[in-house]
């Protein structure tokens, strides 16, 4: 046993010496582009240098990591394996490098958000507009998709973190969630609707009304599906079904449309004379907004800066 852990050692140190960072992100490289030429191209040498270092870490590992085929290379079971890894450690270089930078110099940064469309339109601006008012120098990359798709982000981890509504448990062992509201959905109708001049009205007056709502079988669209359902009516034949907000928006602009959307959006467009919310409530609707991040990843300054403004931000909201 002594014999067998002095070489497993042994083997670790020579592979240590062998296998470098650089090889690594060759490897990445190429498997990004499924070629070695296209990667040589990117990393600005040659293709037989790009070759030579996927040769000599095949033969420091002992599998092979490329098969090659017509139409380029693809990475093997064992590539894989070593990329999922490499992948993790790259961010977490990454992550290292921002904390360092954040540290010589505490008002700069980058940060990579990952966010709702909806989201994105109302509260992240809020926030991102607060926090560059006290660090100027810092940069944001806010990204904005359907729900399902801004938590693969994060997963895929090509965002630091997630601001977006939590439909389900939340995985507590993989991921960690910090709640910053509750958010409803509003009835709107455009600021020029005759719905727009009655002071009292319900759910059920808009049975005949011009609708565009989010696709039912989207997150929101079974929401807006329940909503209806707690108030006892069917749900209304849309003219039209969108998840992209701003044609939703556009609709409701001309007057002729009515639509369910989430509060916030409405909360930082109040005073926008193209829009109404209509004073019909609609309890069923209510749903957390919470910052997602993953737990085994280290979090950046920036991105502590970032939640901690959102808190604050959602505080004003809630008032």
């Amino acid at each position: 046993m002594q014999l067998m852990g002095a070489a497993m050692e042994w083997n670790e140190q020579r592979l240590g010496r062998q296998l470098k960072l650089r090889d690594l992100h060759v490897l990445l490289t190429v498997a990004k582009y499924g070629s070695m030429g296209k990667a040589a191209i990117q990393l600005s040498v040659s293709q037989p240098a790009i070759s030579k270092v996927i040769s000599d870490m095949e033969r420091a590992l002992g599998v092979r990591l490329l098969d090659r085929k017509p139409q380029g290379v693809e990475p093997t079971i064992y590539a894989r394996a070593l990329l999922d890894r490499s992948a993790l450690a790259f961010d977490e270089l990454k992550q290292a490098i921002e904390q360092i930078r954040f540290l010589a110099n505490p008002t700069t940064g980058e940060l990579r958000i990952g966010s709702t469309i909806a989201i994105a339109t109302g509260f992240m601006p809020a926030v991102i507009d607060r926090l560059s008012r006290q660090y100027p120098k810092m940069v944001f990359h806010l990204s904005a998709g359907e729900a399902a798709m801004t938590y693969r982000t994060l997963e895929e981890r090509t965002v630091d973190l997630v601001v977006a509504p939590i439909f389900a448990e939340i995985d507590e062992q993989h991921l960690h969630a910090e709640i910053l509201y509750d958010e409803p959905l509003v009835v709107v109708a455009g600021g020029q609707s005759p719905w727009a001049r009655r002071r009292k009205i319900g759910l059920a007056d808009l049975e005949q009304a011009t609708w565009t709502l989010p696709p039912l079988d989207s997150l929101y669209g079974s929401v807006v599906a329940e909503a209806f359902r707690a108030s006892g009516l069917d749900i209304p034949r849309a003219t039209v079904f969108t998840s992209v907000t701003a044609a939703r928006n556009a609709l409701l602009a001309t007057g002729r449309f009515v639509s369910i959307v989430q509060g916030s959006v409405m909360k930082f467009n109040l005073n926008h004379p193209a829009f109404k919310v209509l004073p019909i409530d609609l309890p069923t609707t209510r749903r957390p907004i919470g910052v997602i991040t993953l737990k085994a990843r280290t979090l950046s300054p920036v991105a502590q800066l970032f939640i901690d403004c959102a808190h604050e931000v959602a505080k004003a909201l809630a008032r």
